[in-house]
């Protein structure tokens, strides 16, 4: 067994790991520095749900502050991809050289044609891997009218009621011969061949041909962006199985990058990167993405940052308990609030339609979220922020917003 850490140690550690532990650069974000950000967390997941930002947008702005979102498109869209689409946690942007490791491990085969007849799937595939080669990148609405293709739509929502087109281009998603070229503004897939994004793809052959070695190669990147953590957390960042990425660790613990450690109060077997850093201290601010990587496997956070979350999106109204688009706020080493966003873009402002502490949440956390309120504000664009009266902090919340915005208006008019 290696080091004993305290709980307060380990979340620096994952805190480090994940960019969240100081506070954001100070002047303009540039694209090295979203780049920069990416390439630590190796992964961002995407998500329909738009009643804030869409998700994969909110884990930069937690790390980076006020950055301009078109840096994301270029950077997975535009030559050399900084960013691509495939599934690793959910649907998600991943580093490039994660595919082929990813490709060996893909094992969703819920989502395409897996249940389609082979005869209509087969056909309906060459007509899109024909039209695909012929030049540029095609939604499934273009591409089933490019092929000509017709059918009696079905009314029984199975694949959220996806045509055969478009259920055999997940299909080919999944098997990686094509892949996302970019999003339209409505958020729809451009589909291409798989080698117009990855210019160096070579199948799934080659150096990536070994499945044992892919895992490793995963796995490391995954206790790399954890910092520290057992094999469950590890297994979940790209949403591998669970058996071989137990054997993977040990692989990684034999070859050094991995270290065995005990954390006080969490009673499973606790690995370290060997390359992660212990801060003196951590002195962050950010409101989380329900779908940020800091918080994606639930027991993780619960035994870190003793804070149990679930997303309410799917539960009833009435049976909610915080909200519908409930934000972590995170303060320096601890979890200390919730709140429920919405912008409302019509109006110009960022709703904060509840707003909950946590026990023991320090003083200043009301000013706190205030301030990173104002700031998110600022990122989308909205001209002000709303605090409703739902939740035993929203009282406070409300007054240290209107005070931070009386403050800012008086600097505005002094400028």
């Amino acid at each position: 067994m290696g080091a004993s850490l305290s709980l307060d140690q380990a979340r620096r550690i994952a805190l480090a790991a994940q960019g969240l532990d100081k506070g954001r650069p100070a002047g303009p974000v540039t694209a090295r520095a979203v780049g920069r950000t990416f390439d630590r967390l190796h992964l961002v997941q995407i998500d329909s749900v738009n009643v804030l930002a869409r998700s994969h947008y909110l884990p930069f702005f937690s790390r980076l502050g006020n950055y301009d979102r078109a840096i994301l498109h270029r950077m997975a869209s535009s030559h050399p991809r900084r960013m691509t689409e495939y599934w690793a946690h959910e649907a998600s942007f991943i580093r490039p050289d994660h595919f082929p490791d990813l490709l060996l491990w893909q094992n969703r085969k819920w989502v395409g044609a897996a249940g389609m007849d082979p005869e209509l799937r087969t056909g309906v595939a060459t007509k899109i891997l024909d039209e695909l080669a012929k030049g540029k990148p095609l939604t499934a609405a273009e591409i089933t009218a490019r092929i000509g293709h017709v059918e009696d739509r079905r009314t029984d929502n199975w694949g959220w009621n996806w045509n055969a087109v478009k259920r055999v281009l997940e299909h080919l998603f999944e098997d990686g011969l094509v892949s996302a070229s970019s999003r339209t503004d409505q958020f729809e897939r451009r589909y291409t061949l798989t080698e117009k994004v990855y210019a160096t793809f070579d199948g799934g052959g080659g150096t990536h041909a070994d499945p044992a070695a892919a895992m490793d190669r995963l796995i490391d990147a995954a206790a790399r962006a954890h910092g520290i953590g057992t094999v469950g957390c590890f297994a979940d960042y790209f949403r591998t199985p669970m058996k071989a990425a137990a054997i993977a660790v040990e692989n990684l613990v034999n070859l050094g990058a991995l270290e065995h450690v005990s954390v006080r109060g969490w009673n499973r077997p606790v690995y370290r990167h060997v390359e992660s850093r212990l801060p003196r201290k951590a002195t962050g601010r950010a409101l989380l993405s329900p779908f940020d990587s800091l918080v994606f496997e639930r027991r993780r956070l619960e035994e870190l940052f003793g804070f149990h979350y679930r997303i309410e999106i799917y539960t009833p109204e009435a049976k909610r308990r915080f909200g519908y688009y409930v934000l972590p706020f995170l303060l320096r080493d601890g979890i200390v609030a919730r709140v429920d966003l919405k912008a409302d873009r019509a109006a110009g402002q960022l709703l904060a339609r509840a707003a909950h502490a946590e026990p023991g949440a320090p003083a200043d956390t009301a000013v706190e979220l205030a301030a990173e309120l104002h700031l998110m504000a600022e990122w989308l664009g909205l001209d002000e922020v709303v605090v409703s009266p739902a939740g035993d902090l929203a009282p406070a919340l409300a007054e240290a917003v209107a005070a931070y915005g009386t403050g800012l208006s008086a600097l505005r008019e002094q400028a």
